[in-house]
């Protein structure tokens, strides 16, 4: 199997609420996709050669609108688009992503631009394991739209929730819900937050850094593990707790 890393592009949108700490929206990946089957994930994906166009071969921009069209695809939640789009023009904007349209014609016939700066650069994450499929991801952290009513795609997706990080680890640890390694770090670090604000203040404090897992022995079990000072308060886990995708 190839091992380059495939660049890609995740969305974590935060819902504020009056009491208690924020909702994350997480989807469900089908089975049997070949990533992550089954695992619950933020919504995201490949940045793709229209992506990379639209933004001049900008690699950042390119992935802030990758993140974008992937949570319109995956979620049905149109995030850093101006002006914000109708529900029935996001469902047309969502059909014919799901057709295989360039994402910038579909802007571009509906009048509507994109806002990259409603994005906050978060984290960014590249396993180095071996035989298995790699990808090379940029987390965004966004704020959720008042009037977002998410739904699944019913081909890469086949559930979702609003949830907080908290209540995702735990469900995990309860076999609820099967999450992947850089899900869980990045949980652990969004659970101590109690708004947007906050992570994004955390995120401006953590400029990111390419983090790559690596196993080192920690009393004598092998863990897999990230390096102190990214801002993670949890970093590393025995390698046979670990869900690598």
């Amino acid at each position: 199997m190839p091992n380059d890393p495939i660049p890609a592009a995740t969305l974590i949108l935060i819902r504020d609420r009056a009491a208690g700490p924020p909702d994350l929206l997480v989807v469900e990946r089908a089975k049997a996709m070949a990533f992550a089957g089954g695992a619950m994930v933020f919504p995201g994906g490949r940045i793709d050669p229209g992506d990379r166009a639209a933004a001049a071969g900008d690699d950042d921009r390119a992935a802030r609108i990758a993140a974008i069209r992937e949570t319109i695809e995956e979620a049905g939640v149109a995030v850093g688009i101006v002006p914000p789009p109708s529900p029935a023009l996001l469902a047309t904007i969502r059909r014919r992503l799901h057709d295989g349209e360039p994402f910038a014609a579909i802007l571009a016939d509906a009048g509507l631009t994109l806002d990259l700066d409603a994005l906050v650069p978060f984290a960014r994450w590249l396993p180095a394991h071996a035989h298995m499929r790699i990808f090379d991801t940029l987390f965004f952290l966004a704020r959720a739209p008042d009037d977002a009513a998410p739904t699944v795609d019913e081909t890469e997706t086949v559930r979702l929730a609003w949830t907080g990080a908290r209540a995702l680890l735990d469900d995990a640890d309860a076999g609820r819900a099967t999450i992947i390694y850089p899900t869980r770090r990045n949980l652990e670090r969004l659970a101590r937050f109690a708004s947007h604000a906050d992570a994004v203040a955390d995120a401006a404090a953590n400029p990111v850094r390419t983090i790559t897992p690596f196993v080192e022995e920690r009393d004598g079990v092998p863990h897999l593990c990230i390096p102190a000072d990214c801002g993670y308060p949890v970093t590393g886990e025995p390698m046979s707790a670990a869900m690598r995708g």
